[in-house]
């Protein structure tokens, strides 16, 4: 009696394991981006740039001598614009480019370097390196600008972490005396009416 050719138990195993690794194959690519898809999926478009506005001031008004201090506490403004002017014996000197920027360090940087004074919608100024949108990293936010007192902050959170807010506080002209404060002048004394001589009565006979 003939018996069916059937296939050996090594064969059906190897059979086996094959067609699961086919389906094991199929699923994984499944998770994959296909590159020939008629609809791959799009990178999320970038933010968008900030146009360059004119300052709200021009550079020529922050050059000269500035007391400088910082705090990192809104509650210490006031007396560290104090500590600022306190400091012009020893001032930060901002000075004029050569191309119309101001020339001032950027944070961890040993020698300053030409800065650009970039305006941006809201009214904001920005100053830091020609050629970047404002807001960018390596850039400073005025906060406030007096003619007086100017106050800024770094972009770089990190940055701002360590340097805080930064015063600055206009010095007086160089070899400029301080005022003097003038002394009240004394109040005046009416003079005291002259008293008429005392008469003498003459002795009675």
């Amino acid at each position: 009696m003939s018996r069916p050719n059937r296939p050996s138990l090594s064969t059906a195993l190897v059979l086996a394991l094959l067609a699961h690794g086919l389906a094991f194959g199929l699923s994984g690519c499944a998770s994959f981006n296909n590159p020939f898809s008629s609809s791959p999926e799009q990178p999320p478009p970038p933010p968008p740039v900030v146009p360059t506005l004119p300052p709200a001031f021009p550079p020529q008004d922050i050059v000269g001598r500035w007391g400088f201090a910082t705090y990192h506490k809104d509650e210490d403004r006031a007396r560290t614009e104090a500590a600022a002017a306190n400091q012009c014996k020893q001032p930060y000197i901002i000075t004029l480019g050569q191309s119309g920027g101001v020339m001032m360090h950027l944070a961890d940087q040993p020698t300053p370097a030409e800065l650009r004074l970039k305006g941006a919608p809201g009214n904001k100024t920005f100053i830091g390196p020609e050629g970047d949108p404002p807001g960018s990293q390596l850039d400073r936010e005025v906060i406030t600008f007096d003619g007086r007192v100017l106050i800024m902050r770094w972009i770089d959170m990190e940055v701002q972490g360590r340097y805080g807010i930064m015063v600055y506080v206009r010095c007086p002209a160089e070899g400029a005396k301080p005022a003097r404060t003038r002394a009240k002048p004394k109040p005046k004394v009416a003079p005291k009416p002259a008293q008429p001589p005392i008469q003498q009565t003459p002795p009675a006979r």
